[in-house]
């Protein structure tokens, strides 16, 4: 049995439980509190010394990091694909590529933005604000001109496409609606979140529901 280590809210758990979802396999969800601390307890820590999650462990291996966890199910578990095929070079390096800027160009801004509108309104810093809502915006039109006539960002449904879900459907509860003059993206984000794994993935919130 597959046992996932996991904070709901964390994106990149959240990522790997759509992969899970995905390829329809079963596994033990084991819930690390954060907020209370539990990713620096030593049991924890022995599974990753960089006490973060996601951790998944799958009989005698031991995997963090989502990207490599997903990796990892994709070789061992690999139906449904959830990269290109085989021998579709260009359009696997595609999927990789987009999986690791959504990780680290949009998610952790998007939760710079969380950080900020989560404090009082008079606490928040207007110009560190409007900052991070223009990076958002960049990646958001960057990704309106690459899907013009594509319906997913790697030909089909991938890691690519995942890395991005945990928090573009937040960014309408932010009161930044990235299918505002993007029809690409209001087209991309409606099929992704009409996908059973996403739709009732728990701990995501999906906000862009009462548009569809």
């Amino acid at each position: 049995m597959i046992k996932l280590y996991d904070f709901l809210p964390c994106p990149f758990g959240q990522k790997v439980r759509i992969v899970l979802a995905e390829k329809g396999l079963s596994y033990e969800l084991v819930q690390i509190d954060l907020t209370q601390s539990e990713h620096r307890k030593p049991d924890f820590l022995r599974l990753n010394p960089f006490g973060r999650v996601p951790v998944l462990v799958d009989e005698d291996t031991t995997i963090y990091d989502s990207t490599t966890i997903a990796e990892y199910l994709e070789d061992e578990y690999p139906e449904p694909p959830l990269l290109p095929a085989v021998g579709s070079s260009a359009l696997r390096a595609r999927a990789r590529t987009w999986e690791d800027f959504a990780d680290s160009s949009f998610t952790p801004q998007v939760g710079q933005l969380m950080g900020e509108m989560g404090k009082p309104e008079h606490e928040r810093d207007p110009a560190r604000l409007q900052r991070v809502q223009k990076s958002i915006e960049r990646v958001l039109d960057f990704l309106n001109h690459e899907l013009q006539g594509q319906e997913f960002l790697a030909s089909q449904f991938s890691v690519a496409d995942i890395a991005f879900v945990p928090r573009l459907v937040v960014l309408k509860d932010l009161g930044l609606d990235p299918a505002t003059n993007r029809a690409n993206v209001d087209a991309w984000l409606r099929r992704m979140i009409e996908r059973p794994s996403i739709l009732s993935l728990e701990g995501l919130t999906v906000q862009l529901l009462a548009g569809v």
